[in-house]
């Protein structure tokens, strides 16, 4: 441990409040009198709040404790997708707003800097400690024990500031690349679709319903709310699996052992899936599945399309499925009352025309637009990396912050020569004894 630092257990330097619990008839969705907002897990981005999708609570639910506060760190506590759990965002101000059960608040000490504090819980070392309290678990939750007894390296006061500002600094330098990365990404996906919009012919079109021998849909049954990563073991897909030209196999969940595998519905290459149900921008998604591993099951939400391929090859017309003209007219063909769980029925879609010539002018079509599209995946891949790498990057500051490795001497000799610098063992007792007087 570098000089005058200690590490010392979170409950020490701060409280953790739990969020509100209320009923059904004592909430509402949209802004009423004398109700107050609050957050849920859904709110808490990485390091920032989004106020979309607030519900709201009988004000007299609310202690004036947990009402946010600027510096006040928000956990998602529990949630229904395991990647919310334990991740956090720093309220910027005081709002006049609150949080649910799901939730909890960890409160500073006015003495620590809270942004300090908030760059520890976002630490590899701190997701460490969560990954590892949930590995195996089916239930996303987060215990007050994970956050209020984790170690965490604390520096004097000075320190603590200058180690927030240097941190900041880079962030705000490494954002700017990541953001022209995005930017390029969102090119690159802009050229795809003008790829394949030029590329199809215009002059004839056939229904669907001509070309395909077989439409079936798998099966969902209740599966393990884990990845399997191991290809002897039975496997059910989530939609996420399909991509736009892309299949990944390893968005799944595990079948249980004591079910047993539908096999008519496994996942074979060669195999043209489109999904069918679920929210608004996730129906209608194409890929032919190139490679795969065995044991992976179609689920009920997928279409596995068996096509006639003396008339059509499977590349061409997974293509012209993501092509921008017939993506619009599939999004016509969606059904349902609410965009968080629309329908693309059979019927609809076997009635869908998509461009038709010669198969040898398919593989022609195929073979330009691979051509085209070749360098603009090489491109994509190398985008990919450097924002693995930028993630990568930002842990390694966090890492460095919390060795004490982050501040250059002429920085430290800086903070030791401030009128606030004390040990970090003097400051933890000066902040017992107020503790004590309350």
């Amino acid at each position: 441990m570098k000089e005058d630092w200690i590490e010392c257990e979170a409950n020490l330097l701060g409280d953790l409040i739990r969020g509100i619990n209320y009923k059904k008839p004592q909430s509402a969705d949209i802004a009423k009198d004398n109700f107050l907002p609050i957050l849920r897990a859904n709110n808490i981005n990485e390091n920032h709040l989004n106020f979309d999708n607030l519900k709201y609570v009988e004000e007299e639910l609310v202690k004036e404790e947990q009402k946010i506060l600027s510096g006040d760190i928000i956990f998602a506590m529990s949630s229904g997708s395991k990647h919310l759990v334990g991740k956090s965002a720093q309220a910027k101000d005081n709002y006049n707003l609150s949080f649910g059960a799901f939730c909890s608040v960890f409160r500073p000490n006015e003495n620590i800097n809270s942004k300090f504090i908030q760059c520890y819980f976002h630490s590899s070392t701190f997701r460490g400690i969560i990954s590892k309290a949930s590995k195996g678990s089916n239930i996303n939750n987060l215990k007050r024990e994970h956050i209020l007894n984790a170690e965490i390296p604390l520096p004097p006061l000075p320190i603590q500031k200058t180690i927030v500002k240097k941190i900041e600094e880079l962030f705000s330098s490494l954002d700017s690349g990541i953001a022209d990365l995005k930017k390029a990404q969102n090119q690159l996906v802009i050229y795809r679709q003008a790829v394949l919009s030029s590329c199809f012919p215009k002059n004839k079109k056939i229904e669907i319903s001509e070309l395909v021998d077989n439409l079936s849909q798998g099966w969902s049954p209740k599966c393990i709310n884990q990845n399997s990563t191991d290809p002897t073991e039975w496997a059910v897909i989530k939609t996420s699996a399909i991509q736009a030209g892309k299949f990944v196999e390893i968005e799944n969940k595990i079948l249980p052992d004591t079910l047993e595998p539908r096999e008519q519905h496994e996942i074979k290459k060669g195999d043209i899936l489109i999904t069918r149900a679920g929210p608004r921008v996730r129906v209608g998604i194409c890929c032919l599945v190139k490679q795969t591993r065995p044991k992976l099951i179609n689920c009920d939400k997928v279409y596995r399309i068996g096509i006639n391929q003396e008339l059509v090859t499977p590349e061409y017309f997974e293509y012209a499925l993501n092509s921008p003209e017939i993506l619009s007219e599939i999004e016509i063909m969606k059904s349902g009352s609410s965009d968080s769980g629309l329908n693309l029925t059979q019927k609809a879609f076997l009635k869908l025309e998509i461009p038709i010539c010669s198969k040898e002018a398919q593989h022609q079509i195929v073979s330009d637009i691979e051509s085209r599209l070749s360098v603009c995946d090489t491109v994509e891949k190398d985008i990919a990396d450097s924002l693995e790498k930028a993630q990568a990057l930002r842990q390694s500051i966090l890492k460095k912050a919390f060795e004490g490795k982050l501040l250059s001497e002429e920085e430290i000799a800086a903070c030791k020569a401030h009128p606030e610098y004390e040990p970090a063992g003097d400051l933890l007792e000066r902040i017992k004894a107020e503790k004590l007087k309350k």
